[in-house]
């Protein structure tokens, strides 16, 4: 099958490999329907080490059940189903108390971006889909995967509701859909930091209220202006960069909760009075997206909501590095890639 592997830095390269077969009684392949490129793909593109050997990508997919080890229930060949980036049993403690991320026999996924997955833990992960391979819905389907449940993770760890005030730091997908969940969840005042207007456009379509472009000091001055000097009750921060971490605690309100969903790029930040003396929550991690799929699902199938708007440009299997490319760039928000 082709698949995509990152040999350093900048070198995306899709390449034969073998196929994917069964290995545990609870495995299935999937044949890849559609999968993306994702904005945490971009970090190894810029740092990793060069290597001679090629590592897979993609941890975002939804495909067609070709095989099931004989342990696998709730699913048969040929159902159209989507994956958590974190694969699970969900049924371990971890997973019955919503962290599926950190299932006792789970893991994350790094082959997706491929013809064929194999998928572990298959009962617990994959999710049956009522839609055909040519739905219209696949995009917005797909962000199930990942970025629609990240940004919803980011809004309910930080407990948003029609009380509070929301800032989001960051334009990329995971950052305009924590917009549409903080909506959702009945915010009435989203204020989204971000400097890419047709991002920002979006996310004002989504529910933001008001746009700050201005970044460091000016930006945190600027939400300040917007909150009377307050700050917002709730930040949701999409970025993963210290700079951002440092930016949401700028702008959060005394009392108020910092939500990450972003991966952090750093070890260490500011942990001491600034946070402690003013009362504030830090909380967020990488979404257990399997915990919140039953409950997205219906109003993507209902059309009540579009996430795969954040998918502005699609690409062949063939033409991913492309895509790698163009999201480094700024040039696309979010590349969806149909083998």
């Amino acid at each position: 099958m082709r698949a995509t592997l990152m040999y350093g830095a900048g070198d995306v390269r899709v390449e034969e490999i073998a196929d994917p077969v069964l290995q545990q009684p609870t495995d299935a392949i999937v044949r890849v329907v559609r999968t993306c490129v994702c904005g945490s793909d971009l970090h190894p593109y810029h740092n990793v080490p060069a290597a001679e050997d090629g590592t897979q990508m993609g941890h975002e997919f939804l495909g067609v059940v070709e095989d099931l080890g004989p342990e696998v229930t709730g699913l048969k060949k040929g159902d159209l189903a989507v994956a958590s980036f974190a694969f699970q049993d969900n049924t371990c403690d971890f997973c019955r108390e919503g962290v599926q991320a950190s299932c006792r026999h789970g893991g994350f996924f790094n082959t997706a971006q491929a013809e064929f997955v194999r998928v572990p833990q298959a009962a617990g992960t994959l999710v049956k889909l009522p839609v055909g391979e040519d739905s219209a819905l696949l995009p917005s389907l797909l962000t199930l995967a990942d970025v629609y449940g990240t940004g919803y993770h980011a809004a309910k760890r930080a407990d948003v509701n029609p009380r509070t005030t929301v800032t989001v730091i960051g334009d990329g997908a995971v950052g305009l859909l924590a917009v549409l969940s903080a909506r959702q969840l009945g915010a009435e005042r989203i204020i989204l930091m971000g400097r890419h207007k047709a991002r920002t456009d979006l996310g004002r379509e989504f529910g933001a209220t008001d746009v700050v472009a201005e970044r460091g000091e000016e930006g945190i001055a600027r939400v300040r202006e917007l909150t009377g000097g307050d700050g917002t009750h709730t930040v949701l921060e999409a970025v993963g960069y210290q700079e951002a971490y440092e930016q949401a605690l700028g702008v959060v309100r005394a009392g108020g909760v910092i939500s990450r969903v972003g991966v952090p790029q750093y070890d260490e930040g500011p942990i001491g009075w600034g946070m402690f003396g003013r009362n504030l929550t830090l909380t967020g991690g990488p979404a257990p997206v399997r915990a919140y799929i039953d409950q997205l699902l219906p109003d993507v199938l209902d059309g009540r909501v579009e996430p795969g708007k954040v998918f502005d440009r699609t690409v062949s299997l063939d033409e991913v590095p492309d895509g790698y490319r163009a999201m480094d760039r700024r040039e696309a928000l979010k590349v969806l890639v149909r083998p």
